[in-house]
C-alpha cells in the first residue's frame, strides 16, 4: 500500500471535522524557539508534573487543584525543590489539597534533579536545551525524557512538550492504528525503529 501524502490526510481530516477552519482551530500552537528558550526551568517542571498527575487520571481534577500544586511546590522552583528533605516530601504526599499519590509526588524532586543535571551537563538553561533540540528528531527528545526523567515515558513526555509549545506529534492509538494499517509501523510501538518510522 502506498504511503499516504500529507495533503490527502489533511483533506480527510477536513471532511471528517467540518472544514479547514475547524481543523486549523484544533491544531496546537507551536511556540517560537525564543519563547521556549525564555521559559524558566520552573515552567518545564510544572508541566512535566501536571502531565504525570494527569496520566491515568481525570485531567479536570488535576487542573482544578493546580493552584494548590503551585503553592505546595513553591511554584516549582528547581533549586528549592532540590533541597527538600525526604520527610517534607512525604508530608506533601499526604496533603489533601493536592492529589495524594506518593509515587507521583516523588517525581517532582526527581524531575527537578533531571532538569538541574541537564543544565549542568549542557551548561545552558533548560529552556535553551529544549529549544535547541533538532526539530527532525523529536522522538530523540521523547527518549531523553523517558531515560533521564521520572514517569515521562509513553505519551506523558510528548503531551507535556506539546502543551509547552514544542512542535511534536503524539503517538496516540489512532495514530498508531493508521500507521500500522499503512505498513509504516510494525512491531512494538515504543521501539526506536517504530518511533523513527512514525516521525519520518
Amino acid at each position: 500500500m502506498p504511503k499516504p501524502s500529507y495533503d490527502n490526510l489533511y483533506e480527510v481530516a477536513c471532511l471528517r471535522k467540518g472544514g479547514s477552519d475547524v481543523v486549523e482551530s484544533l491544531l496546537p500552537t507551536i511556540a517560537t524557539k525564543d519563547h521556549l528558550s525564555g521559559l524558566g526551568s520552573d515552567r518545564y517542571l510544572a508541566e512535566f508534573t501536571r502531565k504525570v498527575f494527569q496520566s491515568g487520571f481525570v485531567w479536570r481534577i488535576v487542573n482544578n487543584k493546580w493552584p494548590k500544586f503551585e503553592e505546595a511546590f513553591w511554584e516549582f522552583d528547581v533549586e528549592r525543590l532540590l533541597m527538600m528533605p525526604d520527610d517534607m516530601l512525604e508530608r506533601k504526599a499526604r496533603d489533601p489539597a493536592i492529589i495524594r499519590n506518593f509515587s507521583k509526588v516523588k517525581t517532582v524532586r526527581e524531575n527537578a534533579m533531571m532538569i538541574d543535571d541537564t543544565e549542568r551537563r549542557e551548561q545552558k538553561p533548560y529552556g535553551e536545551f529544549i529549544a535547541g533540540w533538532p526539530s527532525d528528531d523529536v522522538v530523540g527528545l521523547w527518549l531523553y525524557l523517558r531515560k533521564h526523567g521520572s514517569r515521562l515515558g509513553g505519551n506523558t513526555g510528548p503531551f507535556a512538550l506539546r502543551t509547552l509549545g514544542v512542535d511534536t506529534f503524539l503517538f496516540t492509538q489512532d495514530v498508531e492504528g493508521f500507521l500500522r494499517s499503512h505498513g509504516i509501523v510494525d512491531g512494538g510501538r515504543t521501539s526506536q525503529r517504530a518511533l523513527k518510522a512514525a516521525q519520518a
